[in-house]
């Protein structure tokens, strides 16, 4: 009995880690339900008590305004800040399907013509 509680009481993430083209792995993270009103606050406290090296993106300047913090839950395009993950299950995150992965959950957003080349940013 006392499992099924804990299991009901955190929120699991199974994330999608690594560097650019690079190889691939899955990270599992358990957070407590109280911290995963959200997607991303659930990423911000893994980031905080767990893991200081998971990237990610957002931007919050007003609800659903900034588009920054978009990844992919459980297989569905979702906006983290919105997006509220189940107590009791296991989940998958990962990085927009389709765009060019920096590093774990941060991907490219700007098209390629619009991104400045590496010698331009000086």
């Amino acid at each position: 009995m006392a499992n099924a509680i804990e299991s009901v009481s955190v929120v699991t993430l199974s994330i999608r880690r690594g560097q650019a083209d690079g190889q691939s792995r899955y990270d599992r993270y358990e957070v407590p339900a109280g911290q995963a009103a959200s997607l991303l606050d659930a990423l911000r406290w893994i980031r905080e008590h767990q893991d200081d090296s998971l990237a990610f993106r957002y931007a919050c300047i007003n609800a659903n305004a900034c588009k920054e913090c978009m990844v992919q839950l459980d297989g569905k395009v979702v906006y983290a800040c919105v997006a509220r993950p189940v107590a009791g299950h296991a989940h998958v995150v990962e990085p927009l399907p389709n765009k060019a992965r920096l590093r774990d959950l941060v991907t490219a957003i700007a098209p390629a013509k619009e991104r400045l080349l590496p010698h331009e940013r000086d």
